[in-house]
């Protein structure tokens, strides 16, 4: 994820997202840190407590189970970030999807959504759930539009703060339950909203959401190899390190634009990356589409590149690929993903050391999974590979087992599944699909 970061000898300037991150920041304390500000995530995916299993449950719809009702009401919304601080007036327009039984007691949600919001429009995703036989409040889980109001788009895109109750909280993107409570049940609200007397619509195509209740493992043990062993897809290689400085406004680049950058790569390995036009801006234009990435994936609440959900929406912008967020169990269900030709972005946390051959430490990072060695081992695309400025550093093999205990117990097994529409996705489990 995004980060505020140390490199070698460096002095240790945090932000205001990695001082949220607390005690999880201060278990790499001496090591050189890549994307501290994923810490909050990582340290709620493994301060759950729970039994042996590893429960996660994705449900996902579209089509014409994703019908809206009208623009039958009103209110009223100023932009926290807008510099004239004035209110809007909006249409609004909801969905409500069923209640979801997952069948166990979740403890964390991420949901994602594949939307359009041409000129002044937006989204917005609520969830509520079932907290011993009581309904929450709901919990906003982001306000998106594919645009800054600098490119012609309603609103500053923004996770909400502040949000905690008794039962739970939001951390960015993630609804987590306090230390014990769980939800027996979810249901996910999405408001359409337009200006008034505009026609400016919103739509949304796909919208979903992953549920999880994680073991407290420190430790997994290794999986078995899978159907992508020997398999390396072509994926295209950037370094954030190239980035460093970039763009303050967006978090100033470098350690801070892993998410962008991972996901940069596989939009461009689909063929939907932004076209010259698109990157004129951008100065230096050295892999100007991860800046690109960057400027459209921000948070403006975050302050930060890496707020998942974003950045799956953000690829669903691009010609006609999808996206969503999940947690997978093993590297076993990641090799599903390799063998159908669907690169992966994982969120991984670990100790400088404790991946072999990384070079660094880090609270919080994505990378790209592009493939398997015959033995099972893992092929990389790591965008802060060996702290170096070189798009040539950024392929590396890791060692299945070290990578699958920096990736599932502390992230969860988080990834992003980035596709064209018309690739199908490996066959989900039949118990508890997460996908």
């Amino acid at each position: 994820m995004p980060s505020r970061s140390t490199v070698s000898a460096a002095p240790f300037q945090p932000s205001r997202r990695s001082l949220l991150a607390g005690a999880a920041a201060g278990a790499a304390a001496g090591a050189a840190l890549v994307g501290v500000s994923d810490a909050p995530r990582a340290r709620a995916a493994e301060s759950k407590k729970g039994g042996a299993d590893r429960h996660v449950h994705y449900t996902s719809w579209s089509g014409t189970d994703l019908v809206f009702g009208p623009f039958d009401r009103t209110l009223d919304y100023t932009d926290p970030h807008a510099t004239a601080g004035t209110p809007v007036t909006y249409e609004v327009a909801t969905w409500t999807s069923p209640v979801v039984t997952p069948g166990f007691g979740l403890t964390e949600l991420v949901a994602s959504w594949n939307a359009a919001t041409p000129g002044g429009s937006w989204v917005e995703v609520r969830v509520r759930g079932t907290s011993a036989g009581t309904t929450t409040k709901d919990y906003v889980l982001g306000r998106w539009a594919a645009e800054d109001p600098a490119d012609g788009g309603g609103i500053h895109r923004t996770s909400v703060a502040g949000q905690g109750d008794t039962v739970a909280t939001v951390f960015t993107d993630t609804l987590a339950t306090r230390t014990g409570y769980s939800l027996t049940d979810w249901q996910l609200e999405v408001r359409l909203l337009r200006p008034r007397g505009t026609s400016d619509t919103p739509s949304v195509s796909v919208v979903g959401a992953m549920a999880s209740a994680l073991p407290d493992a420190k430790k997994v043990p290794r999986s078995p190899n899978g159907p992508a062993c020997g398999t390396t897809l072509d994926v295209p290689t950037y370094s954030q390190e190239v980035h460093v400085g970039h763009y303050p406004q967006w978090d100033n680049g470098g350690e801070a634009w892993c998410s962008p950058t991972s996901t940069s790569m596989v939009v461009a390995y689909w063929g939907a990356g932004p076209t010259p036009s698109e990157t004129a801006w951008v100065d230096p234009p050295v892999d100007a589409q991860v800046d690109f990435t960057a400027r459209n994936v921000f948070d403006y609440t975050y302050d930060g590149a890496g707020n998942w959900p974003f950045n799956t929406a953000y690829a669903a912008t691009r010609a006609d690929l999808r996206g969503f967020v999940t947690r997978l169990r093993t590297l076993t269900e990641a090799e599903a993903f390799i063998a159908a030709g669907i690169p992966l972005v994982v969120s991984v946390s670990f100790k400088k050391g404790e991946l072999t051959g990384a070079g660094y430490g880090t609270n919080g990072h994505l990378m790209v999974v592009v493939g398997f060695t015959p033995s099972g081992d893992v092929v990389c695309n790591d965008p802060a590979s060996h702290l170096v400025a070189s798009d040539d550093q950024v392929r590396v093999v890791y060692d299945r087992e070290e990578f699958e205990n920096v990736w599932v117990p502390h992230s969860g097994g988080i990834v992003y599944v980035i596709r064209p529409a018309d690739r199908p996705l490996p066959p989900a489990p039949a118990h508890e699909p997460n996908w």
